[in-house]
């Protein structure tokens, strides 16, 4: 009886880590709950490659303590393999400096805007370099998405041309990123990857904890850098080091601001990199476009702000597209797990 007890715990379990509405809940949490946390540190820690590279240096703590709890295997890697590895850390570091340049250039509902043509970024990208092909109901879900997010965050639109460009070269970047995430954590015998293209990285069939691991010290290397010639370790040299903190970043408990800060972090690209594998990139564009305007609900309520009535009508049709594209991508799966049972047999 408790062997069978046992055994049924065991099922439950594995059936939740298996399931992409978890792995997707969680990663709404994490991202909600640094974002807003994000906000408040940077308002007494106004660095931001300094906490990015923070994030990275929790990122590499923590993948080796995981490593050293069995929590995963380390694949072996050849040279190759860790010339991809490198490349792609030059892509999420340069993915953060150009987000980072950008929003001095444009203001925040504009960026957002911007920055909600991920989806359709990612079907670009996913239809010429990998042959996937989408659904039209799906294509129309995004648009739907993307005028919600628009709505949402529809306000003080004041932007350069050279603001415009980063902005947008930050979106491309983010959808490329997100891609080749899914790309290196999957199997070479993938059939959605297309290896007869040149700009696709060849699959690595990486455990997402190994890739985090792997990832974090050369992010950390290039954020480290990014912040020496960007003039932000100088300053903080000015700020800490020569006395001239300011009192909101002086008492004990700013260290541990910082230190939450990080396993926060570290806690979202945990979860980030393990749904990225189970979901998709398309999937995981589409969630966080919807924890944008979950962000502006819980902005609202955590900091008194207040929302016009085209705010509102953007959430809601946000919500909206975000449950009707995820009916669909159901839908979609239950009928090619039909078609499956059915060829089987």
């Amino acid at each position: 009886m408790a062997k069978a007890t046992k055994k049924r715990r065991l099922l439950r379990a594995r059936h939740w880590a298996d399931s992409q509405a978890v792995w997707l809940g969680l990663y709404f949490a994490f991202n909600l709950c640094l974002t807003l946390h994000n906000k408040g540190v940077l308002v007494r820690f106004p660095f931001p490659y300094t906490l990015t590279a923070v994030h990275a240096l929790f990122g590499s703590i923590g993948g080796h303590v995981l490593r050293e709890k069995d929590a995963y295997i380390p694949a072996q890697l050849s040279v190759k393999s860790w010339a991809v590895l490198v490349a792609f850390s030059v892509l999420y570091s340069v993915n953060i400096a150009v987000s980072n340049l950008s929003l001095q250039l444009v203001t925040i509902p504009f960026h957002q805007v911007l920055r909600a043509a991920t989806p359709i970024f990612t079907t670009v990208i996913a239809t010429t370099l990998l042959g996937i092909r989408f659904s039209n109901r799906k294509i129309v879900t995004l648009f739907i998405v993307m005028l919600g997010v628009s709505l949402a965050t529809y306000g003080d639109y004041h932007f350069t041309t050279f603001g415009f460009l980063l902005t947008l070269l930050g979106t491309f970047l983010a959808a490329l990123k997100t891609i080749f995430t899914n790309i290196l954590q999957s199997s070479s015998t993938s059939p959605s990857i297309n290896t007869r293209s040149h700009f696709v990285p060849p699959p690595l069939h990486l455990h997402p904890l190994d890739l985090l691991t792997r990832l974090s010290p050369l992010a950390f290397i290039q954020c480290v850098a990014y912040a020496y010639l960007s003039g932000e370790l100088g300053r903080i040299r000015s700020v800490f080091v020569d006395g001239n903190a300011p009192p909101s970043a002086a008492g004990w408990w700013y260290p541990i601001l910082l230190l939450g800060n990080g396993f926060i972090a570290f806690g979202l690209n945990v979860v980030s990199f393990t749904a990225n594998g189970k979901v998709g990139a398309l999937n995981m564009t589409v969630a966080a476009n919807v924890k944008q305007v979950l962000t502006i609900l819980l902005s609202v309520a955590i900091f008194d702000l207040t929302i016009t009535r085209t705010n509102a009508l953007g959430i809601f049709v946000t919500i909206v597209g975000g449950a009707w594209y995820a009916w669909v991508e159901q839908q979609e799966k239950a009928s090619r797990t039909a078609e499956k049972s059915t060829s089987g047999r």
